[in-house]
């Protein structure tokens, strides 16, 4: 199984949920868990891209939260090829896949209490990556486009190797080097180690 970072963003009792990869029911409890003890709304589940590691919970936040994920437009192909995607790597879906609540833009802002949430594409790892940079906080979510050392790979369909190096170069590296990158799988890392460090860009 695909060990994946969720991430629950809160400011004055509302909260954002990126990439609920909640596969197993205690994973799910867990995340349920939290926001109800922390008496958090959630208003918005975002989609960092929709390869099926990524989306495992979105059926369970549906049904607990009545909440739909965003994401690209780009990306929505990969729903009805779930299970073909599972089946490729060796396992089996634990819901059906559903239907997003809208889509995501370049640009796109999501507010919740004081504090929002940047959309910036960044395609590459799959066509409709997106990230979600929070500029008060100098942090942001980006899925498999970003790792410590490495990027995401690019194998997949509608991966493009040369288009995430762009990408992240023209889109990531011009922000201040002390923005902490929280990526989908593995430890947090800044901007400036990856600038600095990064084999993909030396």
């Amino acid at each position: 199984m695909f060990p994946v970072n969720c991430y629950v963003l809160d400011d004055n009792g509302e909260a954002v949920v990126v990439d609920a990869g909640c596969y197993f029911p205690e994973e799910q409890h867990q995340l349920k868990k939290y926001i109800s003890d922390n008496n958090l709304t959630v208003k918005y589940l975002l989609d960092t891209h929709l390869h099926l590691d990524h989306v495992f919970g979105n059926p369970f936040m549906l049904r607990e939260f009545g909440i739909r994920a965003y994401a690209s437009e780009k990306d929505e192909f990969w729903l009805p090829r779930m299970a073909e995607m599972a089946k490729m790597f060796g396992i089996t879906l634990n819901e059906e896949p559903v239907a997003l609540g809208g889509f995501i833009n370049d640009g796109d802002e999501f507010k919740f209490g004081n504090a929002k949430l940047k959309a910036i594409a960044i395609p590459g790892h799959s066509p409709g990556g997106m990230v979600f940079y929070n500029d008060e906080k100098k942090c942001l979510f980006c899925g498999d486009s970003l790792f410590q050392g490495s990027i995401g790979r690019t194998d997949l369909p509608g991966g493009n190797f040369d288009d995430l190096r762009e990408s992240i170069r023209t889109r990531l590296f011009v922000l201040s080097d002390e923005t902490i990158v929280y990526p989908g799988h593995g430890p947090a890392t800044t901007i400036g180690r990856e600038k600095l460090n990064n084999p993909y860009f030396r």
